[in-house]
C-alpha cells in the first residue's frame, strides 16, 4: 500500500497511509479470483485496452478462444454459452472485488487499477492458452473409441443375426477382433501422449 509523507513541526516527517491508495489484495484473493478460465480470459482481454469496452464484444472473444477459433467463425450457441454466464456471474464477481467497473444495464466494462495486481498472474497464463490451443488440436481420441464401439456392435449384432459373412466366423475371432481394435487405439493414444510430453 502506499503511503504519503506528512511532515511534522521539529520532529521530522512521519508516514501516513493514502486513502485513495488501491488495497493490496491477498494471495487467496487473487487466487479465487483466476480460479476460472472465463474470469482469467476477460482480464486478458482487459489487459490491453484502455477505457470502456463492450460486454459483447468480451464476451465474444472469450468465446473464440474457448473454442479455438475466431469471433468471425463462432456460432450462436458458442456465443450464448459464454454471454450469460459472464453477464450473471464472472463479470458481477470481478466488480463487486473492485477489478473491474460493470455496468450491467449498459454493458460495459473498464479495468481499474486494481486489476493491475492481477497482470503478473496473467501472464502465466496466456502460455497455459496457447498449451490448451494445442491440446485441443490433438487427437479426438474419444471419436476413435466411439467408432471402435460401433464397428464392434455391428460385428457382434451381425454374428448373432446372422449375417452371411459374420456368421462364418468363430464366435473368439469375433471377440479377438473388438480386443484388439480396443488395444489398438489406447496404445496409439498413449503413444501420443509420450510424444506430447516429450
Amino acid at each position: 500500500m502506499s503511503a504519503t509523507e506528512v511532515r511534522t513541526d521539529d520532529r521530522g516527517t512521519h508516514t501516513v497511509p493514502n486513502a485513495t491508495a488501491e488495497p493490496e489484495l491477498s494471495k487467496d484473493k487473487i487466487f479465487h479470483l483466476l480460479q476460472t478460465p472465463r474470469r482469467r480470459y476477460v482480464l486478458r482481454y482487459l489487459k490491453d485496452r484502455e477505457g470502456t469496452v463492450e460486454m459483447r464484444d468480451i464476451a465474444e472473444q472469450v468465446a473464440a478462444w474457448e473454442n479455438g477459433t475466431s469471433v468471425q467463425a463462432l456460432t450462436s450457441d458458442e456465443r450464448q454459452r459464454v454471454y450469460i454466464p459472464l453477464y450473471q456471474s464472472h463479470l458481477p464477481k470481478l466488480d463487486e472485488e473492485g477489478i473491474i467497473e460493470y455496468n450491467q444495464s449498459r454493458g460495459t466494462i473498464k479495468r481499474t487499477k486494481l486489476a493491475d495486481q492481477l497482470d503478473r498472474y496473467l501472464t502465466v497464463d496466456e502460455a497455459e492458452v496457447d498449451d490448451e490451443a494445442e491440446t485441443e488440436r490433438e487427437l479426438p481420441w474419444e471419436s476413435y473409441y466411439l467408432g471402435v464401439s460401433v464397428f464392434s456392435t455391428i460385428l457382434l449384432a451381425g454374428s448373432v443375426l446372422g449375417v452371411p459373412v459374420l456368421a462364418a466366423l468363430p464366435a473368439v475371432a469375433i471377440g479377438g477382433a473388438i480386443v484388439a481394435m480396443f488395444s489398438f487405439v489406447t496404445l496409439a493414444q498413449l503413444v501420443a501422449k509420450e510424444k506430447r510430453e516429450s
